[in-house]
């Protein structure tokens, strides 16, 4: 079901906002520095980090690993001060040509790291006294946002990610350049429920970051491909780098193609709709003018006093993992606090971190997920590997003792829901079939093997403090919050900033339900089969069917429906699977598939129910043989659990927001 996880994970935005009349400070001039080497958080020997050092380190983690991971290209920016390191590209931006990654030129796609220039525009837009960060934020719209639980969204909400609304992918992205839209037509297009309270959940949201761009948008009078271009691109001397789709065609000889991975042919340029989101190309060298600036108290964009407030706040967490800043998260690595951001399009997979109190700055980009989705672990280890490297920690914590910490791992296994996903429509579905799960490893250990690709190495977790595990091999935590013995909610390093996880309700823990399901799908299908199969014997051998009149009706209408469960479930995995391979799909092209089998799903699954119970009544009422009562029975519980699924995960209704 891996594949199913990888497609809920959403990408990342972008909107702009006027500097006129900000008076920002002068953007430094980006120039190659040799520097000397960085504070470590602890009495630790670093490494001279300078251009030769880290040219080295590099060439011997990168060639290799993306080499392995089947990942055709890369670039790297490295930037300290106000000046670069190193900026360095590896392998081909388009196999086909042998053409090589330049860094200053060939754009790639960063994904959410987008969003880093939407927050920017917010924060030069309350520097303008524009937007408020605390006023309900329908004040700047043209269409009402409902409240939820008498409360409205705030922009610090939606910097926070903590708006409260459920994942949407009904308008993500697309290989259809027809389906781009305006902000003005696609906020109120698009807008989900919301499932928690703003302020108390942290749930990534796509939507709520476009949104963002859409209030830049209207408070600052231009629209935002525009305001990206006159109030961030131009003032750090951006020059290759748009949010505009399709891409310019002075930018199309520069942009790099994006692969499933290196033995297969380019994709079709991305259109990412929510286009804050995630839909900046860029070049490294861009990328570093981008990072300089916010190092330098946003140097050309903000004013040091609100580049300070958008990097030093920190959002309520879960204990001491890291948490949300204004629009950065934070990301801690031997004693230091990153301030970062990570993205993902289906092709192209990048993360952005800055070190505030090392003055350093790390942007990687990939042209493909790779082998298994490597270029997560790869990103991840780079990260890791470069602070061990040039801003080493001091010693780890002592693990709490052995008995307590038996007790607590035993207290976490079970299964979860992650607050970052569909719950009001039939995309829950996927919630189910992917659902995280603790366990135990053999010597008493946690274990979350749905996480272990974040990671490059195995995990080895150890509790350091009550409910707080540390990974010995790169120093990540996990935490939990327990209230009354239990456990309430938990979250890990990589992505407590913008998600948490929570016990599975009883009703849907698919520790019960999923084999329940299959077990229900089995003898439904054993039911159809068997149908056909016992006709041709009784043909063949030229014996009579023992049930006539309401009864052979009654069998015959369950059997029916039971094909029509087949047909349902043929329906959702052929649509799951386009899902997989092409996001875009679900957005238009399959609407008459998803229309059909929301139609369908619900009509074999109460149809079964009933059409069994009836034959069941009247296999008793018959005095049949017990075999024939006991398929009966098992026929009624299979159409009891596929009722009870299709109820619980939506597989229902005509609405298009999904």
């Amino acid at each position: 079901m891996r594949f199913i996880r990888k497609a809920m994970i959403g990408l990342a935005a972008l909107a702009a906002v006027p500097l006129a009349a900000q008076g920002p400070v002068a953007a430094p001039t980006a120039k190659k520095v040799e520097a000397a080497p960085l504070p470590a958080a602890k009495p630790v020997q670093a490494a001279n980090l300078n251009a030769t050092d880290l040219e080295a380190f590099l060439d011997g983690f990168l060639p290799y690993a993306l080499e392995r991971a089947r990942i055709p290209g890369a670039v790297v920016v490295v930037v300290r001060g106000d000046g670069v390191l190193l900026e360095k590209g590896y392998g081909f931006s388009d196999v086909a040509k042998r053409k090589p990654v330049l860094p200053g030129t060939t754009l790639f796609r960063p994904g959410s790291v987008s969003k880093l220039f939407t927050w920017t525009a917010v924060m030069q837009q309350v520097e303008a006294g524009k937007i408020d960060l605390d006023k309900d934020v329908n004040a700047y719209l043209d269409f009402k946002i409902p409240p939820y639980q008498g409360k409205p969204i705030t922009m610090r909400n939606i910097m926070t990610h903590t708006a409260g609304f459920e994942e949407s992918v009904r308008y993500l992205i697309s290989n259809d350049p027809k389906a781009v839209m305006t902000l003005k037509k696609q906020m109120p297009l698009a807008l989900p429920e919301r499932v928690f309270a703003p302020g108390t959940t942290p749930a990534y949201s796509n939507y709520a970051t476009a949104l963002a761009g859409y209030i830049v948008e209207r408070v600052s009078g231009e629209d935002f491909d525009s305001y990206i271009d006159n109030h961030i691109f131009k003032p750090l001397g951006m020059t290759h780098s748009t949010f505009r789709q399709p891409l310019p065609a002075k930018f199309v000889p520069h942009m790099s193609g994006g692969y499933p991975d290196i033995t297969q042919k380019a994709r079709p340029f991305e259109m990412v709709i929510p286009a804050p989101a995630g839909s900046l190309s860029a070049s490294g060298d861009d990328m570093g003018k981008f990072m300089i600036a916010h190092l330098n108290d946003g140097a050309g964009l903000l004013k040091p006093e609100t580049a300070r407030q958008m990097h030093d706040f920190k959002a309520p967490g879960v204990g001491p993992l890291n948490s949300m800043a204004l629009g950065f998260y934070e990301q801690q690595v031997n004693g230091h606090r990153a301030i970062a951001h990570g993205g993902d399009t289906v092709w192209f997979h990048s993360y952005l971190w800055l070190f505030p109190d090392a003055d350093v700055g790390v942007f990687i980009s990939m042209n493909s997920a790779g082998k298994e989705g490597a270029a997560g672990a790869i990103r991840s280890a780079l990260f890791h590997k470069f602070a061990d490297r040039y801003l080493p920690g001091g010693e780890a914590p002592a693990p709490i003792d052995a008995k307590t910490a038996k007790q607590h791992a035993q207290m976490m296994v079970g299964n979860y829901v992650t607050s970052r996903g569909s719950f009001t429509n039939f995309l829950s579905l996927l919630g189910l079939l992917g659902q995280p799960t603790i366990g135990l490893t053999e010597d008493g250990k946690i274990s979350v093997p749905g996480l272990d690709g974040l990671g490059a190495g195995a995990r080895d977790w150890v509790e350091v403090a009550p409910f707080v595990w540390r990974d010995t091999g790169t120093g990540e935590r996990l935490a939990a919050e327990v209230k009354d013995g239990k456990v309430v909610r938990w979250s890990l390093d990589a992505g407590s900033p913008f998600m948490v996880f929570e016990p599975a309700p009883v009703g849907t823990n698919a520790a019960w339900l999923l084999p329940a399901l299959i077990a229900a799908l089995a003898i439904a299908a054993l039911a159809a089969l068997a149908w056909p199969t016992r006709a041709l014997v009784r043909r063949s051998f030229k014996a009579e069917f023992a049930l006539e009149g309401k009864a052979r009706r009654a069998y015959r209408l369950s059997r029916i429906f039971a094909w029509l469960v087949l047909a349902a479930v043929a329906g959702w995995i052929g649509l799951i699977a386009a899902f997989s391979a092409d996001i875009g799909s679900i957005g238009g092209p399959l609407d008459w598939l998803i229309h059909l089998l929301r139609i369908l799903t619900p009509i074999a699954a109460f149809g079964l129910l009933i059409t069994a119970g009836w034959h069941l009544v009247l296999c008793f009422q018959g005095k049949r043989k017990w075999t024939m009562k006991f398929g009966a029975v098992l026929l009624v519980l299979a159409g009891l659990v596929l009722v009870w699924v299709t109820l619980a995960f939506h597989l229902y209704g005509f609405g298009m927001v999904y």
